[in-house]
């Protein structure tokens, strides 16, 4: 048996992402975009200017904002939306407006329910809204994509990680990461080639994409890829623990979201599946870090962002502005700093312009620097690894190593 480094994938978290759920895991309907609307007027700080701020006095330029705020994706929607309040202001100045006209986001839950998604996107066209934010569920994601196209509006997708959305259409954006760069991190921490990989994951469009991924940058590596996947809606994981033990893999690679990651790792701890063979995951966000159990410390994860992985000016002020810090925060940071680029550089009322402003838009983002590919709007961005300490009984992240922005670029075409 080839030896490879502990490691973990989580999703979204890798999770995470945020990021991405997908139609299976549908909540309640969501609000309507009327009873959601809010405009984002935070005050600046004193680190933003030291100059009056200009009350800006021209019509509002309401942008959409589609994402989880309940539901099963609804801690990965409050650190996005954080984000991009936060990102709003340091974009603007702490004006929260461009050339005079403040910047209104009409904010609507989707539950994590692409049917519900669309309703509301096909709302805001309605409204003349020409710009929409969001979300945290790739099965979402996707259909927004193909609405966005279908209606020739500006779609920036947010902490959803289906590669799918990459080049899908020149509408259509992305401000975090994809699963292509999550599995090339964790590739990082594999010794050796060849060998057996299963990859756990919900059966969705994210866990897809995660299969999908492994193959292309393990299965080039001489490994073979097999997959268990789990119906979204599941919450007993003890007989989907015992399938792994009996497969025996070289590596298991899990790509997990949402309220069940919890149940889902004391499974695999109580099956004890970390003996039968190492298994790769994402540092998702802080809440899931003690059901990694005894192993937590043991492991070798890929991360998309924690608060310490990073350091430069932008980060310090989204640590110091954000209501919440957390894995998607930055991604919603990015959407705002996406927002304000295509306003200013393109206009509201032209979508080409404001496309045009984006395609091959270097910038500096929380993570650092960042590239929107102009061929097939990919976010090319660093990406971590990093462990868990213990310290006096608390999980508190280390950074292993951080990798360049090219490092783990997916492929173009």
């Amino acid at each position: 048996m080839k030896r490879f480094l502990f490691t973990l994938l989580a999703v979204f978290a890798l999770t995470a992402a945020a990021c991405g759920s997908s139609d299976d895991s549908a909540t309640d309907a969501a609000d309507s975009t009327d009873d959601t609307a809010a405009s984002t007027t935070t005050e600046p700080t004193d680190e933003t200017t030291t100059e009056p701020i200009e009350e800006p006095t021209g019509d509002p330029i309401r942008v959409g904002i589609i994402t989880s705020t309940s539901g099963p994706l609804q801690g990965y929607g409050d650190q996005y939306v954080a984000g991009l309040q936060a990102g709003l202001a340091y974009a603007t100045d702490g004006t929260n407006a461009v050339n005079g006209r403040p910047i209104e986001l009409v904010i609507s839950d989707d539950g994590a329910d692409p049917e519900t998604a669309i309703s509301q996107a096909t709302d805001l066209v309605g409204q003349g809204v020409n710009i929409i934010g969001g979300t945290v569920s790739s099965g979402v994601a996707v259909q927004l994509a193909g609405f966005a196209a279908e209606n020739e509006i500006l779609y920036i997708s947010g902490p959803a990680a289906s590669d799918a959305i990459t080049g899908v259409n020149g509408y259509t954006f992305r401000a975090g990461r994809q699963s292509y760069q999550d599995v090339a991190t964790a590739a990082s921490l594999v010794e050796g080639d060849g060998g057996t990989v299963l990859v756990f994951a919900q059966d969705t469009e994210f866990g897809a994409a995660n299969v999908g991924a492994v193959e292309a940058v393990l299965g080039d590596r001489g490994f073979t890829v097999d997959s268990l996947l789990v119906p979204a809606t599941e919450t007993e994981f003890t007989g989907f623990a015992d399938q792994i033990n009996q497969a025996a893999p070289d590596l298991v690679f899990v790509a997990w979201a949402g309220e069940t990651s919890g149940a889902m790792w004391q499974a695999l701890g109580q099956q004890a599946v970390f003996d039968t063979a190492p298994v790769s995951t994402g540092l998702a966000d802080e809440v899931t870090w003690p059901f990694y159990g005894d192993a937590a410390t043991g492991i070798s994860f890929l991360n998309h962002y924690f608060p310490g992985a990073p350091s430069n000016p932008v980060n310090d002020y989204m640590l110091e502005n954000a209501s919440v810090v957390d894995l998607f925060t930055p991604d919603g940071f990015v959407t705002a700093q996406m927002i304000v680029q295509a306003l200013t550089e393109g206009g509201p009322d032209d979508v080409d312009a404001m496309i045009s402003a984006l395609e091959g838009w270097t910038f500096d983002a929380p993570k650092g620097t960042q590239t929107v590919r102009a061929s097939d709007h990919a976010m090319i961005q660093p990406m971590f690894t990093a462990r868990l300490l213990d310290e006096d009984g608390t999980l508190v992240p280390e950074l292993i190593g951080t990798l360049d922005p090219d490092a783990t670029a997916p492929p173009e075409g």
